[in-house]
């Protein structure tokens, strides 16, 4: 079988990338989601707003390809400020765990200077490996 691309049936088609690229090995490839939603539209303006969005966009894309969170196994955070992701730690544990419950894979935050969407305060890619 050959990759084929996993597009949300109610986002706004991605111009120019992938949302996720599900590879003959079902490794799925999760591009990098920021905290829009389905129609590309910013809702939130803070940092917790946009991290729980762009996790909810994760599990919407692994949910398309036929997966579950559980599938997920690496986590890629790109993020605009470094400490106001310390500060709100509590805020990002309880926002992560409404999302992916307590469910942990391996994971990397890298602190970048800005995102290509001037609104985007972070960016997580992700790895999925479906089961079955």
């Amino acid at each position: 079988m050959p990759a084929r691309t996993i597009q949300p049936a109610n986002w706004t088609p991605a111009k120019g990338y992938a949302n996720g690229i599900l590879s003959s090995d079902k490794t799925l490839h999760i591009g990098g989601q920021i905290g829009w939603n389905e129609e590309q539209v910013f809702e939130y303006h803070d940092f917790i707003g946009q991290m729980e969005q762009a996790l909810r966009n994760i599990a919407e894309v692994v949910a398309t390809a036929g997966g579950k969170i559980s599938d997920i196994t690496r986590l890629t955070w790109f993020i605009t400020d470094k400490h106001e992701y310390l500060a709100r730690q509590k805020e990002v544990g309880e926002a992560y765990r409404k999302v992916f419950g307590r469910h942990f894979p391996a994971m990397s935050v890298v602190v970048v200077k800005e995102l290509i969407e001037d609104a985007a305060l972070i960016e997580i890619e992700a790895t999925a490996h479906l089961q079955g």
